[in-house]
């Protein structure tokens, strides 16, 4: 029944709002949408040369310092011929050319020659004279200059003490930073040529792990691929639901037209039946009352009843729904007043439109079940997302096989990378270094250790005379300051010019061996400054490497290395240094293209084709039935918009009884205060009473009657004029709809496929440029190998040979001013023994029996 249909209908109202209110899920892929960055985990190299840098120290000043003696000393630039020739021909290296260019270093020697042999001679002599009694012996006489005189010796000597100090304390700082750096220094050659060879042997382990690092994007794109067809599902759904949810909604409401329509038509049919017929009934008795109400009201006795008399002669029914029968004629306005009961008119008329025929063309109507057609159409739409998962599956599976083929495909950089032959003699000329380097290193090593036994134990000698001095002139100076006579014998006194004159002793007993060690120190470290280092830092060593001729075939380090034939060993430097890959130093560029390798599409060119080939049908949508379009398209043409609805409403407008009945009986019930005549007033109460139950009664029922007419008219008023146009513009939405459902669909999937690849092409690209980037200038970079050459000049130069030059320039400045110290100390030791006075006589001191003091002899 109509009820039911309501009821159904507004069922699929509600089911239509949830899906137009329930979220259609997100999407995934958007054109436009960049991919994740993807990460990588870090493949460097597990065996690193870490890089070494020259540590700010205290002694960097001392370090300057040496460094301009030996500039001074040797001030010739890299002896380039000389290279040359001792290096391809031995024999012809001339002494002289080596003395030339040595020729700071001989003059150097020169001196330490002559140190070497003037100390031991000057200090026979001065044991010679001190057997005899002549250096080192008492002052002859007393004289007041002699205390300014032994202040200003005291002072030298002082002086000369502390430099002295300084200098072996540096010896000594210096002796054992050499010593604590050699070791490492040492062990660090053979460490760093091996950790080189590990590191050119892991190449391929490193090409591998990157080549693993695959799996980093192929996780994500299968991820993806997981969730491709229900993404695309959910944006076909998502895009194309406002249309299809606005087109169901139409329909629901063209639906909803229909049942209400028709069950306004069948009201309106009902009702104007059942006015027509109430008015029939209706029509004699009002007839009758008036009769009575205008034949009591002519009355004479009735007093003031002229008033109300038109009134009651109007006493008539107004509005006409419908067939009213009162004879055979037409119907007279109002009916003969002695026209007896019962009596009938039979005729036809009405004065609002039939609606029969409409509701005769609606007949049946609907036949189909809209809401379920609608729930339907909507639960076939929505069940899109699915349906695409359930078509796309075999494509999914197919992509998810091509990347395991493209795995493969991957795997083939490391299985082709050609490093092994280019890299196999650069780990045979390691190998074949550290093999030669160890004999070398261990008899450096010892040397060290010799050398480092040698200075401590001189360096303690000195402290020894220095020790020497400090006593001597302490207890000396003490002796003086005891000592009231100078002739008088003072033991303390003695002792410090004995403690002096062993300074001495010491002094002119070791200082050849100080400048033999000095010199042996000097001339190694000295000449790994100026010839090594030095060339070293200015690049000076790079180029002559690089000059052809200058090494001899079997030193060719171009050659050995491997390296391209346009570059050379300082451009080889200087790209490894700058983390250039082992394929751009050596010749690798023309056997292997690594770009060409690293072509995104020679690895995903299946891939596209298949995601470019796909296509797939998500099945029609049907919005609306043929029986449905039907039910519309009788619907439209039923007349429903024909009919004259303003009739109606005129008609409503007019009541249905011309005198409004409880006013009546209101002026009847007031006209019976005012008689006096008893059954007068009697009758004109009970006029009244029975005009109030025609008016309760029948009258009412009809007014009811009348009103929900009006809302059935008021209704059908309203949706008649555009009833024609909406049904034709739902009928054309919804067979639009159903016909751009699957042309859309398709360019929606084309558009989100289109993305997708988009999206994972970015991963491979990503991926691949990785893969460039860290095989360049990680996994298969040569800057260990320039860092290896940058650490071997930090530490020989700056944490070897520096405080090596540090420790013979100290020790060096300890044994020139062990001269001065010599000198100062003889002088001294006079002036700490009693002085003798001289007699007048030309016989010695010594062998004088009888010494009388003379009286002039001044206390010091």
């Amino acid at each position: 029944g109509p009820g039911f249909a309501a009821v159904a209908m507004r069922v699929a109202g509600l089911l239509l709002a949830w899906a137009l209110l329930r979220p259609a899920g997100t999407q995934q892929c958007q054109p436009g949408t960049p991919g994740a960055v993807l990460r990588f985990t870090d493949t460097h190299a597990e065996i690193r040369v870490p890089a070494l840098h020259r540590v700010p120290s205290s002694l960097d000043p001392l370090y300057g310092l040496v460094r301009r003696c030996l500039d001074l000393i040797q001030q010739n630039p890299l002896p380039t011929e000389l290279l040359r020739a001792a290096l391809n021909d031995p024999g012809s290296v001339r002494t002289s050319q080596v003395v030339q260019y040595e020729l700071g270093y001989v003059v150097c020697a020169v001196v330490a020659l002559l140190f070497t042999v003037a100390v031991p001679v000057a200090g026979m002599c001065f044991c010679y004279c001190r057997s005899h009694r002549r250096c080192g012996g008492r002052l002859r006489a007393h004289r007041r200059s002699r205390g300014c005189h032994r202040h200003c010796l005291l002072a030298c000597l002082a002086l000369t003490s502390l430099v002295i100090l300084v200098s072996v304390v540096c010896a000594f700082v210096t002796s054992h930073r050499v010593k604590g750096q050699m070791g490492p220094g040492l062990g660090a050659v053979p460490a760093t040529l091996r950790t080189l060879r590990q590191h050119i042997a892991s190449v391929p382990q490193g090409v591998q792990m990157v080549v693993d690092q695959f799996e980093v994007p192929r996780q994500h794109i299968t991820s993806e691929l997981g969730g491709l067809s229900r993404s695309v599902g959910l944006s076909i759904h998502a895009q194309l639901k406002a249309m299809t949810y606005a087109a169901l909604a139409d329909l629901q409401d063209r639906a909803g037209d229909l049942q209400t329509s028709l069950h306004h038509l069948q009201i309106l049919d009902k009702t104007g039946r059942a006015l027509a017929s109430a008015r029939a009934e209706l029509e004699p008795a009002l007839q009758e009352r008036r009769q009575r109400v205008v034949a009591l009201l002519d009355d004479p006795r009735c007093t003031s009843c002229a008033s109300v008399l038109g009134r009651a002669q109007n006493l008539r029914l107004d509005a006409d729904y419908g067939k009213v029968g009162f004879g055979a004629g037409p119907p007279p306005s109002s009916p003969p007043l002695g026209q007896p009961r019962g009596s009938r008119y039979c005729f036809f008329h009405s004065k609002v439109p039939s609606v029969e025929k409409v509701l005769k063309a609606l007949a049946g109507l609907p036949r189909s079940d809209f809401a379920e057609m609608i729930c339907q159409g909507n639960g076939t739409f929505n069940s899109i997302p699915e349906l695409a998962v359930e078509r796309m599956a075999q494509v999914i599976q197919d992509l998810r096989d091509e990347m395991a083929q493209i795995t493969e495909k991957v795997q083939s950089i490391a299985d082709g990378f050609p490093l092994h032959d280019y890299t196999r003699p650069v780990s045979e000329a390691l190998v074949k270094a550290e093999d030669r380097s160890q004999p070398y290193l261990r008899e450096v090593e010892r040397f060290e250790q010799y050398r480092w036994i040698t200075g401590t134990v001189l360096c303690s000698i000195v402290l020894l005379i220095l020790t020497c001095n400090m006593a001597g002139m302490a207890l000396g100076t003490y002796g003086l300051s005891k000592r009231e006579d100078p002739s008088d014998y003072e033991c303390r006194g003695e002792a410090g010019a004995k403690f002096l004159l062993v300074g001495v002793g010491l002094a002119f007993l070791f200082s050849w061996l100080l400048i033999l060690l000095v010199f042996a120190t000097f001339l190694v470290g000295g000449n790994v400054q100026t010839l090594v280092c030095r060339n070293w830092i200015n690049q000076e060593i790079y180029k002559f490497i690089d000059t052809p001729g200058n090494l001899p075939p079997s030193m060719n380090l171009t050659q050995h290395l491997n390296l391209r034939r346009d570059t050379n060993l300082s451009a080889a430097y200087r790209e490894c240094k700058n983390g250039a890959g082992l394929w751009e130093v050596l010749q690798l560029n023309s056997s292997y293209d690594l770009d060409e390798h690293l072509k995104t599409l020679k690895y995903t060119a299946n891939f596209q084709k298949r995601l470019g080939d796909f296509t797939v049908h998500l099945g029609d949508v049907r919005l609306l039935r043929s029986e449905g379009r039907q039910d519309l398209e009788t619907f439209a043409r039923s007349g429903v918009d024909e009919v004259d609805y303003g009739r109606f409403q005129e008609e409503m407008k007019n009541p249905v009884v011309q005198t409004s009945l409880p006013g009546l009986a209101r002026s009847l019930e007031g006209l019976q205060k005012m008689q006096r005549n008893g059954t007068v007033a009697g009758r004109l109460a009970a006029e009244a009473r029975a005009l109030w139950e025609m008016q309760n009664s029948t009258v009412q029922a009809q007014e009811a009657l009348v009103a929900k007419l009006g809302e059935s008219v008021q209704f059908l008023s309203r949706l008649a004029p555009h009833l024609q146009e909406r049904v034709k513009k739902t009928l054309a939405t919804t067979a639009s709809v159903e016909a751009r459902l699957p042309v859309q669909a398709q360019q929606i999937l084309r558009q989100e496929i289109g993305c997708f690849t988009r999206k994972e092409l970015r991963y491979f690209a990503q991926y691949l440029s990785w893969v460039g980037q860290t095989l360049r200038e990680d996994v298969a970079s040569c800057q260990p190998l320039a860092t290896a050459l940058d650490n071997g000049r930090v530490i020989l130069c700056d944490r070897i040979a520096d405080p090596w030059n540090a420790f013979w320039f100290s020790l060096g400045c300890c044994t020139f001013f062990l001269i001065p110290n010599i000198i100062f100390a003889v002088r001294l030791t006079k002036h700490f023994r009693p002085i003798r006075n001289r007699l007048i006589s030309t016989g010695s001191e010594e062998t004088c029996p009888f010494h009388i003091p003379r009286v002039t002899a001044l206390k010091l």
